[in-house]
């Protein structure tokens, strides 16, 4: 047990560093304002925290995107590989896989956010679960400050407190489920948000349609289980993480759908609308004509080269002169 506890501390001890010092930074700035010792201080510092990880996760969340539009660009051709191979399961998923290679796409990549978060989730955890027993700090979060965290109330709850070990108080079961049901929400409409807008009809069916389809509805119902276990500032944490997600995520469906989706029909309307309020050709009107007129070969023809003809041949093919020039040619030819 030792051992495994020195792999542990080996592992968690740089997060608990990285996620105090951006808490304890926070705190300094509201604390200035509400107090050090306000439950007000520390849940927006716990909020801060969440933006400064989420800011840091943008380049992750963006090659998740691309990821995630090339799966669905690519279901027309997956869909041609199971025709082809569906008897053969081996040989469908080296195909398959061979695909998403040369395309440079990652089917996991749409997790990536979510499992590089789950470290930092787990040391907020950890912090807010030694604080409230023990009244210990890790990394540059001191002793003292961590009495203040685990002592710090938000709304009457205490923010180091859970659903089960709140001891009877009402105050804090009610916001631990409060939170619950707007972190288990918010994870499911953001999943539902990618699939009813930003996916074309060919991905709605096929493996990676079934895999999203079970994100949509296991992520949720695994976090609202163990979310009764997760200390208030855990489940703001993960709230105000979701939150950001359908931000995020609703500003790149709206500004740069995926191809033949409802969202990039919407945007052609809205670009259509604004073109006509400033009097301007819709956009996309030049393409679409250039699109319908028929492509030309544009490359020099080749010279046909004249067939070998004899002379016989050709004195049959030539147009007869009556001219009298013409035909002392021909009696001279003729002797």
């Amino acid at each position: 047990m030792g051992f495994l506890g020195d792999i542990g501390s080996f592992i968690m001890t740089p997060l608990y560093y990285v996620v105090s010092v951006v808490l304890v930074g926070w705190h300094e700035l509201w604390g200035s304002v509400f107090g050090p010792e306000s439950g007000v201080s520390w849940a927006l510092s716990i909020v801060g925290l969440t933006l400064v990880i989420r800011a840091a996760l943008i380049p992750l969340f963006v090659k998740q995107i691309k990821s995630s539009r090339n799966m669905q660009l690519l279901q027309p051709k997956v869909k041609e590989l199971q025709k082809k191979y569906g008897h053969d399961r081996e040989r469908l998923t080296q195909e398959t896989m061979a695909l998403y290679k040369d395309t440079g796409t990652n089917p996991f990549s749409s997790c990536l956010p979510l499992i590089v978060q789950m470290p930092i989730f787990l040391a907020l955890f950890r912090l807010l679960d030694q604080a409230a027993k023990k009244g210990n700090g890790h990394g540059v979060l001191s002793d003292d400050r961590a009495k203040q965290l685990a002592d710090a109330k938000l709304f009457g709850g205490e923010i180091s407190s859970t659903f089960l070990n709140s001891d009877g108080n009402s105050t804090v079961q009610i916001i631990a489920i409060i939170l619950v049901l707007a972190m288990t929400a918010t994870t499911f409409l953001t999943q539902r948000q990618l699939m009813s807008k930003n996916m074309p009809a060919d991905a709605l069916s096929g493996p990676y349609a079934q895999q999203q389809k079970l994100l949509l509805y296991v992520l949720p119902l695994v976090f609202a289980v163990g979310g009764i276990a997760f200390p208030i500032g855990v489940l703001l944490y993960w709230t105000t993480s979701n939150l950001w997600t359908m931000g995020q995520q609703f500003y790149v469906i709206r500004n740069n759908p995926a191809p033949n989706t409802e969202a990039a029909r919407a945007k052609q309307l809205r670009d259509e609308a604004k073109a006509k309020a400033k009097g301007l050709p819709a956009p996309g009107a030049d393409s679409a004509v250039a699109v319908e007129e028929p492509v030309v070969d544009r490359r020099p023809s080749q010279r046909q080269q004249p067939k070998k003809q004899s002379r016989q041949q050709r004195r049959a093919q030539a147009p007869k002169n009556p001219s009298p020039q013409g035909d002392s040619t021909e009696q001279g030819d003729s002797e």
